[in-house]
């Protein structure tokens, strides 16, 4: 591994995959069962259980590692191989910017389950795009993941929520996934979680 990809392992991995654990396990619904959509190797969804083991998850990824933490499945990328409400949630953990149709995952996300969950990045700030490119690259790189790099601003992840008849339900900001000063440079206003849920559910509720 290069010195880079060590400093990274060292310095913000650790940090990030327990951040994402306790922020994503406040976002599942009790005794849901949930599809971890490009899981990986599944670690932050391990995670995830050992904190909610009142949860079922599952994963599926384009590319299945071997020795993976939970049950993962390989899919095309694009059809999500599971019948209508399958699941209870759906989890895209930095996912969609690897996606040429996001869109269209999210699509496939509200169909196959009632809530969805998403951490992201956002193309807003100065320098988004180099800095988004990087991390990506240090991040996925050596494990021969696709990088497009299709990033998208704030408003066009709520359009693509609106056209959906996605409803924001939690919006999360200042993660503080990385210890400081990497979060300066590398937080700030460029990641995001979210859970969303149809329209039509949340009038439901209401």
């Amino acid at each position: 591994m290069s010195l880079l990809g060590n400093l990274h392992g060292r310095y913000v991995h650790s940090r990030r995959v327990r951040v994402l654990r306790d922020t994503l396990a406040g976002l599942l619904p009790q005794k849901g069962r949930v599809l971890d959509v490009g899981c990986g190797d599944g670690l932050v969804a391990s995670l995830i259980l050992e904190k909610r083991p009142d949860l079922e998850i599952r994963g599926i990824d384009v590319l299945v590692r071997a020795g993976t933490k939970i049950p993962v499945s390989e899919f095309d990328g694009s059809h999500l191989p599971f019948g209508d409400q399958s699941f209870d949630a759906v989890m895209f953990v930095d996912v969609l910017h690897h996606s040429d149709e996001p869109a269209a995952l999210l699509a496939e996300a509200k169909r196959v389950a009632g809530l969805t969950i998403i951490k992201d990045h956002r193309l807003n700030g100065v320098l988004a795009g180099p800095t988004l490119r990087f991390m990506d690259w240090v991040s996925n790189a050596p494990h021969g993941v696709v990088l497009p790099y299709n990033y998208w601003p704030h408003e066009r992840w709520h359009e693509s929520f609106a056209s959906l008849n996605l409803t924001v339900k939690e919006w999360k900001e200042d993660l503080r996934l990385y210890p400081l000063p990497a979060d300066w440079v590398f937080g700030r206003s460029l990641l995001f979680v979210c859970q969303l849920e149809s329209t039509a559910r949340s009038k439901a509720e209401d």
